[in-house]
């Protein structure tokens, strides 16, 4: 989709199929909805009477007025004008998305972005939540839909954002960021909705490759299985041992162009080229693994989970809604979807994605309840349930996220069934022992209409951890399962400030609009642009 803005306060004479207008649910008309109102003789105060009552989210489509040159005017409720806040925009501008798809039109403008929200966002702020939701409302799913089935493709491919003359330039930037976050969503959505049989572990690992031939400022390097023995990720490799699906441990590096490094490692690789990592000999991909960037302020390390397919192993899962165990690496895939929208908008920072990618199935040779494993960072586990599977990979790609002497590390994961009861579909459950980084990324979710809620880690929570044969447990019992899971995580991330993204509630939907969401990716990309903003500053 192309986007434009355009300034003018002659909105009767906008040319387009298309022209969303604001009302209150008072009957208040927003400036652009009562030009129309004027030029047309009265019709939309003629419809507030009996047809519209300008609900938040409520449309009603008006066609040929007289006197407007748009072919339609949609009336888009904007609900109580003392609450008119940025969420309430980004429902208004994703009911008027909905609605160019529902009546196929190709262009449409929309003057919604104009209204000041009482929570102060800015220009750039309005329009950066307009195009994302222009820009989601794209995506639709027919990887493995039949030609009959594939016949709903979105053909709005040019919208214009109405702004005023003193806006336009942040308006543009808003666009270019909203445009590109809604891509990096789809892009997550796209791997999260493909089924087990199709993204696989090497699948995932291809797709981080064809990322880094996409865009220059990409690195992408695959460590297998040799090379994550070498390595000592016996937490990790417990986990992949019982599926016929080899594991990969994907490394990606984005360095923007713009970036200014203040120390030559930035230019180290950090692991084999992606053209040789099947050739390389274990000691010098290792040796490759090993190099570190030596900055002060060092990359932010975004580390996904990445459990292709999680039957739950030996501890097997209920057979009911099984299905939706594809989307246990929907961190992984945010991770990809967040490097998507790094590279297309050249953030001057540096940032380092792992993936540590992999089944859990049951079979011979599969974890047992009881087994005790060695993490890489030394400490072992005793595998109380084999369903606890994300938390056995993660530890390893933490422990590994320390050589690249971080500035931040944030986990992202489908972890716990427990969060989903604490917070349900709305708030990704947040965990972090540095208060500095928490407020940083619960700032970036109300700017990004992704939101989070934090959660505690305090110490007597630790206690439900321990074990009489290792030196912890991967389970803490039921009560309070997301926190001891995120208490787990924190034993292999004290060496730089860390934060832990329990996404099981939000990224992905069930029931009958079942489908991955792209979250957290507006999240995590809202906090990367904040970050090099505030380091180039």
């Amino acid at each position: 989709m192309q986007f434009s803005t355009h300034s003018t306060t002659s909105f009767h004479q906008i040319k387009t199929a298309a022209l969303a207008v604001g009302v209150y649910s008072d009957g208040s008309l927003t400036p652009a909805a009562d030009v129309i109102n004027q030029s047309s003789d009265g019709a939309l105060r003629e419809t507030l009477t009996s047809e519209f009552s300008g609900k938040l989210g409520e449309l009603l489509v008006l066609r040929s007025l007289k006197g407007i040159k748009a072919s339609r005017v949609v009336m888009v409720g904007l609900g109580k004008p003392e609450v008119y806040s940025s969420q309430a925009l980004f429902k208004a501008q994703t009911a008027f998305a909905k609605q160019c798809h529902a009546i196929n039109v190709t262009d449409a403008a929309s003057t919604l972005s104009l209204e000041m929200t009482h929570d102060a966002s800015s220009a750039q702020e309005r329009a950066l939540l307009s195009a994302q939701a222009m820009t989601q409302s794209l995506y639709r799913y027919s990887a493995t839909l039949s030609t009959q089935s594939n016949d709903n493709t979105p053909k709005l491919k040019q919208f214009q954002l109405i702004t005023a003359k003193s806006d336009e330039e942040a308006a543009k930037l808003g666009l270019k960021q909203g445009q590109a976050i809604g891509n990096g969503m789809s892009v997550a959505q796209e791997l999260g909705n493909l089924p087990g049989n199709i993204c696989t572990p090497t699948y995932l690992a291809n797709e981080a490759k064809l990322l880094a031939r996409k865009f220059k400022t990409i690195k992408t390097s695959i460590l297998e299985r040799k090379q994550v023995e070498a390595l000592k990720m016996g937490s990790f490799l417990s986990v992949a041992r019982g599926s016929d699906e080899p594991l990969r441990f994907i490394v990606m590096h984005y360095t923007g162009t713009d970036f200014k490094h203040s120390s030559k490692a930035s230019t180290q690789k950090t692991a084999q080229s992606t053209k040789t990592s099947s050739k390389l000999n274990v000691k010098t991909s290792v040796k490759n693994a090993l190099q570190v960037n030596d900055s002060a302020t060092g990359p932010i390390v975004l580390v996904g989970k990445g459990i292709t397919f999680d039957s739950g192993g030996i501890s097997i899962k209920p057979a009911a809604t099984m299905d939706e165990m594809k989307y246990d690496m929907c961190g992984a895939a945010s991770v990809m979807g967040t490097f998507q929208a790094l590279a297309e908008l050249n953030l001057p920072i540096e940032v380092v994605g792992l993936i540590p990618a992999c089944e859990n199935m049951p079979n011979g040779r599969a974890n047992k309840p009881g087994d005790v494993v060695t993490s890489m960072s030394g400490l072992t586990i005793e595998i109380l349930n084999t369903d606890a599977e994300g938390r056995l990979v993660l530890c390893d790609a933490l422990t590994y996220a320390e050589r690249f002497k971080p500035s931040a590390v944030i986990d992202i994961a489908t972890l716990t069934g427990a969060c989903v009861v604490a917070l349900g579909g709305v708030n990704s459950g947040l965990f972090s022992s540095h208060d500095e980084l928490a407020h940083q990324l619960q700032d970036a979710g109300k700017q990004s209409q992704d939101p989070t809620w934090r959660m505690p880690l305090d110490e007597p929570y630790h206690e439900q951890l321990k074990s009489n044969f290792a030196d912890l447990a991967n389970i803490g019992g039921p009560p309070a399962g997301a926190v001891t899971a995120a208490c787990f995580l924190s034993r292999f991330a004290k060496k730089y400030p860390w934060a832990h993204l329990d996404i099981a509630g939000v990224a992905w939907r069930g029931g009958k609009d079942k489908g991955s969401t792209g979250r957290p990716v507006p999240l995590l990309t809202q906090y990367l642009i904040n970050q090099a903003q505030q380091r180039s500053a």
